[in-house]
């Protein structure tokens, strides 16, 4: 069956911060150069901020330059940070650094607390203002590749859209509608964490040759409601240490902003050995903390959801272009560290892919013969996202090399110096992926975790239900094993079947089936945080996208 076609002259895959700075960016570009340009934005998402989730504390910077009047346009900027604690814990105590022992870089002034899901929604309208297409509730299932003229590389010429309407068994129902082909001269990849597109552009087209292995967190995130006597606007808190072991990477966030509202989050990075910890665990043990605990008696938990987020820095880039696209953001991987903020990077680099491929498209005698754009990773390179992450690209690295004291000193020195205008002359590479640091369950000693009380700690269903997940049962798991047999063979034998612990939605669990054991997959569950796709120890286990809309609603993350 033929399918139908859609032709744009630019094509942008994810509509977060990166995909709709650049969607408004060429359209700015078009206007104030009179051309005509047409920009089409697909969103898995049943809508635009579904899949969205953040602490979030941003950095206006990229906004400044993107909107100048952001404000007077009801930007959703409204809680300016007023105060920055960093909190080392221990299981009953907490001891504050000293702002001035801190690094300049980890500074908060100027920044806002936001919900990074409502920037979205009000970026789409700019978006859409300005006359781009945005289509929600649409994945993008498969890349679409031509020869390039050389014929030595395969030229990305836009993308096919997920078939709507097939039942679990892969047939179609009386609802079946075929996916589209959506054609463009550039395709801007902007999926965020570990996307389903960007993993098998970067396989097919060798991206990573030359890149360390990309490394990830899984970050939770509450919204809580909190009596008026314990809010405080505008107060940003930073964590280490307890509940996490000195070898196990990670940290908390508490941002005070709205009417009495509260993020609170948890990451631990993924690169941890013990099979046995559960992250989700280890977050609502934070909570029972003292301090933390004070601080949430008698609220009111609104919303809970995950992701996962990339920790690799530049180190991590694979190859942001080839013949037809870029990645930019997430895709490529823009988070900074030791500050826990990206979206400022990940709006950047859209904008820059953007007026690299404006400037293509009005080059006709280029876009005929060589259609990478070459002048973006220069861009980036020229750009303050460069200096952004090349002045903490140690620090992960000696987190991994050193555990977390020794790691948060060195790395805090390396970030002084880089303050100071000093940077060292190498950079540190990461050895393993995170999948590889895993080890044997039977090696490493077991974790145990306190009934949930209900009160501040709760257990997976219920966190799950706050996430308004919108999941057709029946249709093709999406949540793919390559080989069946290996997720008890190996999985369950050697590892104990970490998937079942971290995974923050209770996707994954060992059932019996005559007294035998398998994998059974809750895909109506997945909050599409991507850990498995990570974290599995034998790479077992893809995630695709499901059926368009699919997955959680969040509102306010």
């Amino acid at each position: 069956m033929q399918r139908d076609v859609m032709n744009y002259d630019v094509l942008i895959v994810g509509a977060g911060p990166a995909g709709l700075s650049a969607a408004i960016r060429l359209k700015q570009l078009a206007l104030s150069n009179d051309k005509e340009l047409s920009v089409c934005v697909l969103e898995k998402g049943a809508e635009v901020g579904a899949h969205i989730l953040s602490g979030a504390v941003i950095d206006p910077v990229a906004l400044n330059e993107l909107i100048p009047d952001w404000r007077e346009k009801g930007a959703p900027l409204n809680s300016a940070v007023s105060q920055d604690e960093f909190n080392l814990m221990s299981e009953q105590n907490s001891w504050n650094i000293p702002h001035w022992l801190m690094p300049p870089l980890m500074s908060n002034a100027g920044n806002y607390i936001v919900s990074l899901g409502e920037v979205c929604r009000w970026l789409a309208k700019q978006a859409e203002s300005l006359g781009v297409e945005i289509y929600a509730g649409f994945s993008a299932q498969e890349p679409l590749f031509k020869a390039s003229l050389n014929n030595e590389q395969k030229k990305l010429i836009g993308v096919i859209t997920g078939d709507m309407g097939r039942d679990a068994t892969g047939e179609a129902t009386a609802q079946f509608t075929q996916g589209i082909e959506i054609h463009a001269p550039y395709t801007l990849v902007a999926e965020g964490t570990r996307g389903s597109l960007t993993r098998t552009l970067e396989e097919q087209l060798n991206l990573r040759q030359n890149a360390a292995p990309q490394k990830y967190g899984l970050g939770f995130k509450e919204v809580w409601q909190i009596p008026a006597a314990q809010h405080r606007p505008g107060l940003v808190q930073h964590t280490m240490g307890w509940p996490l072991d000195s070898n196990t990477g990670g940290g908390s966030f508490i941002y005070h902003y709205g009417e009495q509202l509260v993020s609170i989050g948890f990451i631990v990075h993924l690169d941890y050995s013990n099979p046995h910890l559960s992250p989700f665990d280890e977050f609502q043990r934070f909570k029972t903390h003292p301090k933390v605990r004070a601080l949430l008696q008698g609220g009111k938990r609104l919303s809970y959801g995950a992701r996962t987020i990339n920790e690799g820095g530049v180190q991590s880039w694979p190859d942001m272009i080839f013949p037809g696209g870029a990645l930019i953001g997430c895709s490529a991987g823009m988070v900074n560290v030791p500050r826990i903020k990206g979206s400022h990077n990940a709006m950047k680099s859209g904008m820059l892919a953007a007026e690299c491929a404006f400037s293509a498209l009005q080059n006709t005698s280029h876009t005929q013969q060589d259609n990478s754009l070459h002048t973006y990773p220069v861009a980036l390179k020229a750009s303050w996202i460069w200096r952004d992450l090349d002045a903490v690209r140690n620090v992960k690295p000696l987190l991994s090399m050193f555990g977390n004291w020794g790691g948060m000193l060195l790395g805090g020195v390396e970030m002084w110096l880089a303050a100071l205008g000093l940077r060292l002359p190498w950079t540190l590479t990461h050895q393993k992926a995170d999948h590889e640091c895993t080890r044997l369950s039977i090696d490493m000693p077991m974790m145990t975790y306190a009934k949930p009380d209900g009160v501040v700690s709760f257990d997976k269903s219920s966190s799950i239900n706050l996430s308004n997940i919108a999941h057709d049962a029946n249709q093709p798991c999406h949540l793919k094993l390559k080989d069946s047999l290996v997720s008890i063979s190996i999985n369950l034998a050697k590892y104990d079947s970490p998937e079942q612990r971290y995974c923050p939605a209770d996707v994954y669990e060992i059932v019996q089936e005559q007294s035998v054991p398998k994998l059974q997959i809750n895909a109506q569950n997945c909050i599409h945080c991507k850990a498995c796709d990570i974290k599995d120890p034998t790479q077992n286990i893809v995630w695709t996208p499901p059926e368009g809309g699919s997955g959680p609603a969040y509102s306010n993350m």
